[in-house]
């Protein structure tokens, strides 16, 4: 998968695995993982599905809904490449903190959903829930932080609070924060995933 890697320069920090948003690219989180932790290592790949010429990490057949089958096949894609990407490069595969926006946030939470041991925390900004009526792995002691909008169109605060509640209920350590605004991204949610991060991630 087209990637960025990058050394950090803390080797007990996380490496941070970014994952762009509908038509971003792997350039697009960069000064999100800065603002994070500008000692963590960066992993930031390139979503390898194309729609109308805007990269993602998976299909859909419309907005908000997932080709599921195409989901599951690129989940493991990502899985796989994650494990390859930590041999080659030297990480520690234990200790990866994905973050995540939109189709970006949805590929992190399907890690999540299909994988064990998969990821240690995420930061998802404006995910969905990726999939229903599965059984998730055991998420106990795994830190999750999701940002959500209010008034997002894309996604709900109902889907918010079903994604929450499955994840809490394999284990996961959930905090929603949310945003009066729409599906942006916004500097005061970026700012208070940095505060989550240092408090649950680094502490």
């Amino acid at each position: 998968m087209k990637h960025i890697f990058r050394k950090g320069s803390a080797p007990a920090a996380p490496t941070l695995l970014l994952l762009h948003g509908t038509g971003g690219t792997e350039q697009d989180l960069l000064p999100l993982a800065v603002q994070l932790d500008d000692t963590a290592a960066v992993l930031s790949v390139r979503g390898n599905v194309l729609e109308n010429g805007m990269p993602r990490f998976f299909r859909r057949l419309a907005e908000g809904v997932f080709d599921e089958p195409d989901l599951i096949a690129r989940t493991q894609e990502l899985h796989e490449f994650i494990n390859e990407a930590a041999d080659e490069y030297a990480f520690d595969r234990h200790n990866v903190v994905a973050v995540g926006y939109s189709n970006g946030a949805n590929i992190a939470g399907s890690l999540l959903f299909h994988y064990p041991d998969s990821l240690r925390g995420a930061i998802l900004h404006h995910p969905m829930v990726p999939r229903r009526g599965i059984e998730l792995p055991d998420l106990s002691d795994v830190p999750v932080w999701i940002g959500a909008g209010r008034n997002d169109p894309i996604c709900s605060p109902q889907e918010t609070d079903e994604l929450a509640g499955l994840l809490e209920g394999a284990g996961a350590a959930v905090t929603v924060h949310w945003e009066y605004s729409g599906h942006q991204l916004t500097r005061t949610e970026a700012a208070a995933a940095g505060q989550w991060y240092h408090e649950h991630i680094l502490s």
